[in-house]
């Protein structure tokens, strides 16, 4: 096994640290709005699909999560009449997830605030260069994560 050289260590180490940091800040604004992170990712990926809605499948995929944690959430968004659950009418284990009208509410009035803080922490921190840096980085990253988990799955 190749060890990490104390650059790519520190590399490393201020990844993490940016992600962690940035993940905590954003949890916090969203909070001050009632939303968690994780319901605002969820409600911003139902917000974009044609009629607030997509199949759960494609939710779970959207946003890379596992089925049994999508479930665990969206049932406690529909509690809280931020989506509704429905069977698909041709596929009886299919489900579709629709952001409901207070749902789509609560996004719009927290979405200014949620936007005013990731520029305050992070656009505003960094040049054009550095942004299309990062963006070409991130393509370059997500490209070689989804080869190796195409490639962990095809085994």
């Amino acid at each position: 096994m190749e060890w990490l050289s104390d650059d790519e260590q520190a590399t490393w180490s201020a990844y993490i640290r940016l992600r962690q940091r940035l993940d905590a800040v954003i949890a916090a604004g969203l909070t001050k709005d009632g939303l968690s992170a994780a319901d605002y990712e969820l409600m911003v990926a139902l917000s974009a699909a044609p009629g607030d809605c997509l199949r759960a499948k494609d939710l779970a995929a959207e946003v890379c999560w596992e089925k049994s944690r999508l479930s665990k959430h969206l049932a406690r968004m529909d509690a809280r009449g931020l989506v509704d659950r429905q069977p698909v009418a041709e596929d009886a284990r299919g489900v579709l997830v629709q952001l409901t009208a207070a749902g789509r509410r609560l996004l719009e009035q927290a979405a200014p605030n949620h936007v005013r803080l990731v520029r305050e922490v992070f656009i505003d921190c960094i040049s054009p260069a550095e942004a299309h840096a990062m963006q070409s980085l991130s393509d370059k990253v997500v490209v070689a994560v989804e080869e190796s988990t195409s490639t962990a799955i095809g085994a």
